[in-house]
């Protein structure tokens, strides 16, 4: 017996005459599958529970007086295993599971989705018998039932493996999927008494009423991509191809920055489908709905195909040759230069394309006045992002699931970090992490993860933070982690207070920014206050160095820290700027939608890339189309820091924002070297790193939330995952998955207002307002809560104010709102 086996924690068996050391309590399909031996199976799946449902896993094992579920069934020392390769016995089993398994089959493999990566049909073929002996009527159900808007349930097709119920329960924590009724009319199927008021009769009647989705989970997709069979398909996909057909190639998400590994499956020059990438650091074999389904936007009819540039004649966006658009980019950016031109970036960008865009605005623009924040920001959190972000990468995924405590500040996981949401919850299930939350109240995502409130009115969360000695208490066990999201930046002293109890505790700090591009961004220099590789701009060794690798003089680049977002919309509405070059906004992110609509109409010269018609594109004097995620190559940097690399999925003429911005430069006699991705990389690669001490995190002081009057109350809010984004226009089939808007209030305000639960009420300020249904929640005395971009509540286009803003509450839908804001 070796060393390793006589070690107590394992143990030695023989599985098909091959003696094997494995762990206590591992089960003998793994210890199999490490060998090499496939032992077929439908309901095993290494990251859900074991089931024996199927019964397709039967082994022999000497002392047993019948074969074995291998999925359940956990080593000991000295047992003997045969598997189907070996034994009679167990081959003959498998053969009649199957048998039994098919008798109700429909066999419809020309016509399944699933046909031709099927398990069911592979395995019917290897361990199977050749003829049943079933002739019998089969059992039929009606085909298919749509148990949401995107899933679609075949339920003769089940062979009851519970992957999808199992899935639900364990890892999204969404039980509204389930086995139902008893025997032979045992089926899988979905709850409806709690949730639509119907009578649960199993009878798969769904979707009969208006808002009727009853599998409402965000994480829906994964039950498809792993039922063994074609009981569970997408209504995006269905019918649309054959795996045959399709090419599959590796991605990354581009929606969060959770930074999943993906699959994309193409035909003839259009993607029909994504799939979760199999990545055991990051997403493990899960994502999101939205990162699933969310592609669409990619070949919308609306797309921008062809540069376009105001006629001087007619003040009209007209069609031009990509000669004439660059040529009048770069003459108009030129012209501007002298009032200064400012740079502002979306979410959606790769760190080659953000790198792309630092480089322009030092070395071509010869400014600081860059900011990819495209939200409400402080400066305060532009200081803790060059302090505690840049360039640090002291948390990951494997620590969020092994810490002993969290708190979470200002970060709705489910709602901005899907798979981050997914590994908390694995961590509080599998490994007793204890979730603390300071929010206005427990969310159902919060609850899931079994979070302890520290209830906050929005602007307290510094004071919480520095004071409260729960939060404290919290952070004091080993291996802590303190997890704040970016809307913390709209809170005075939030994220000094965070730096400050992180030094204090010992707790590692991460910082989880809402959107892919983001946490890169900070890296490439996609700040007022940054360069790339995270230096300070005012640090004169950095600009050096920068410009000895940009071939630059010394001295050229500019040493003032620049204009953040909401200052350059302020210059530029004000006319203090020449010019303006935006990539990737969407204004309705922005915290105050009109006032940037105004710094577009009011800047002598506008520049937008752009894939979809915008806001922007609308006001830009030049609009220059750029390829999509799924055309270019590029590297999305997630929460973590950790880079997540892709290729080309789709060859196309469209160009990244990097070589587009080459050629502007170009024409502007400024040589950028921007315009291949693999070029970047090696530019980032080579970048000498800084000597420079790391900035001191920021110390603002802790402010006070605002106090409400008569009539008001303090506002919270944050975007739902499934929302109003442009990068889901379009697709009503995934937007019908979507979190229905209300407006929450407490039983205080309920009462006050003397509306009951479903009642209008209006959230109003001079502006507009947004009047939807009320939901009775427990909330801090005068606090609302709205979503910030969902259908009927765009909350910073229609009220100008975002979250610990006053703002007015009325029962019903007042008369003069209707004329100005948004309304249901």
């Amino acid at each position: 017996m070796t060393d390793l086996a006589k070690k107590t924690d394992t143990v030695t068996l023989t599985i098909d005459g091959i003696e094997v050391t494995a762990e206590k309590g591992e089960l003998v399909i793994r210890v199999a599958e490490r060998m090499g031996i496939a032992i077929p199976r439908f309901c095993d799946h290494p990251l859900l529970d074991p089931a024996g449902a199927c019964r397709q896993c039967l082994v022999e094992i000497e002392g047993q007086r019948k074969p074995v579920a291998s999925c359940t069934q956990a080593v000991a020392e000295g047992m003997v295993v045969k598997t189907q390769l070996t034994s009679p016995v167990a081959d003959k089993a498998q053969h009649g599971v199957m048998e039994l398994l098919l008798a109700n089959h429909p066999l419809d493999c020309p016509t399944c989705d699933k046909g031709g990566e099927c398990p069911l049909q592979n395995q019917a073929m290897s361990n199977g018998r050749v003829d049943s002996r079933f002739h019998e009527h089969k059992r039929e159900y009606e085909k298919p039932i749509h148990i949401s808007s995107q899933v679609l349930l075949d339920r003769e097709r089940c062979i009851l493996c519970q992957r999808c119920t199992r899935f639900s329960e364990e890892i999204a924590g969404d039980k509204f999927i389930d086995l139902m009724d008893r025997s032979s009319g045992e089926q899988i199927n979905v709850y409806r008494d709690d949730f639509f008021g119907g009578a649960g009769t199993g009878d798969g009647q769904v979707g009969e009423g208006e808002g009727d989705v009853a599998f409402d989970s965000y994480f829906s997709g994964n039950t498809i991509q792993i039922c063994p069979v074609g009981a569970l398909t997408g209504e995006q996909y269905r019918f649309r191809a054959r795996p045959f057909d399709l090419v599959s190639s590796p991605t990354a998400c581009e929606h969060c920055a959770s930074g999943c590994s993906m699959r994309a499956d193409h035909r003839r020059g259009k993607v029909l489908r994504r799939l979760a990438g199999d990545d055991a650091a990051v997403n493990e074999e899960w994502n999101c709905d939205k990162g699933r389904w969310g592609f669409r936007y990619a070949t919308a009819n609306d797309r921008i195909m062809n540069p376009l540039v105001r006629d001087a004649a007619t003040g009209e966006l007209r069609e031009a040759s990509w000669s004439e658009a660059l040529l009048a980019a770069a003459t108009g950016l030129q012209g501007a230069k002298g009032k200064g031109v400012g740079v502002l970036t979306g979410g959606r960008l790769t760190v080659e394309d953000a790198y792309a865009y630092a480089k322009f605005a030092r070395v071509a623009l010869g400014t600081n006045d860059i900011d990819f924040r495209s939200r409400p920001l402080s400066s305060e959190e532009a200081d803790f992002l060059a302090a505690s972000v840049a360039g640090v990468t002291d948390v990951t995924y494997e620590d969020v699931e092994n810490a002993s405590s969290a708190v979470i500040v200002s970060f709705e996981p489910e709602e901005e970090s899907p798979i981050l949401f997914l590994r908390l919850r694995k961590g509080h299930n599998k490994k007793k992490l204890q979730v603390t939350a300071i929010a206005p109240y427990l969310s159902r995502g919060l609850s899931k993860i079994g979070a302890t409130l520290v209830q906050a009115v929005p602007g307290d969360e510094a004071r919480l933070l520095a004071d409260d000695p729960a939060v404290a208490a919290a952070l004091s066990a080993p291996g802590s982690l303190l997890l704040v999201g970016e809307r913390l930046a709209t809170v005075p002293g939030g994220l000094s207070a965070a730096a400050a109890l992180a030094e204090r505790t010992g707790a590692r700090l991460a910082w989880i920014p809402r959107r892919a591009g983001d946490r890169g961004a900070v890296d490439a220099g996609l700040l007022p206050n940054l360069l790339p590789g995270g230096r300070p701009v005012n640090d004169p060794a950095a600009r050096a160095e920068l410009s000895l690798s940009w071939g630059v003089e010394t001295g050229a680049l500019p040493s003032v820290p620049g204009r953040d977002t909401d200052g350059i919309i302020a210059a530029a509405a004000a006319g203090r700027l020449g010019g303006l070059l935006v990539g990737g906004v969407d204004t309705n992110d922005l915290s105050d939608p009109r006032l940037a609509e105004q710094a577009l109409d009011a800047a002598d010269f506008v520049v937008s890339l752009e894939m979809r018609p915008t806001t922007v594109t609308r006001r830009a004097d030049v609009v220059l189309p750029i390829a999509p995620a799924q055309e270019k190559a590029g590297t999305y940097m997630d929460w973590e820091g950790r880079l997540r690399s892709f290729e080309t999925v789709l060859p196309s003429t469209s160009m990244t924002d990097g070589r587009v911005l080459e050629a502007v430069a170009a024409l502007m006699e400024v040589t950028l070297g921007t315009g291949d991705v693999m070029a970047i990389r090696r530019e980032l690669g080579s970048m000498p790193a800084s000597n420079s001490a790391r900035p001191v995190a920021p110390m603002v002081a802790a402010g006070a939330p605002a106090k409400p009057g008569a009539g008001e109350a303090v506002l919270a809010t944050w975007h739902h995952l499934i929302d109003q984004g442009s990068l889901l226009d379009g697709d009503d089939v995934l937007k019908g998955t979507a979190r229905l808007p209300q407006v929450r209030i407490g039983k205080d305000v309920a009462e006050t207002l003397g509306v009951a639960e479903g009642d209008v009420v209006t959230v109003s300020t001079d502006r507009g307002g947004i009047s939807l249904p009320a939901a009775i929640t427990d909330l801090p005395p005068q606090t609302v809560w709205v979503p910030t971009n969902s259908p009927g509540s765009t909350l910073r286009r229609s009220l100008g104010v975002t979250s610990g803003a006053i703002v007015r509450l009325t029962a019903g839908i007042p008369g003069p709102i209707l004329a100005e804001g948004a309304t249901v």
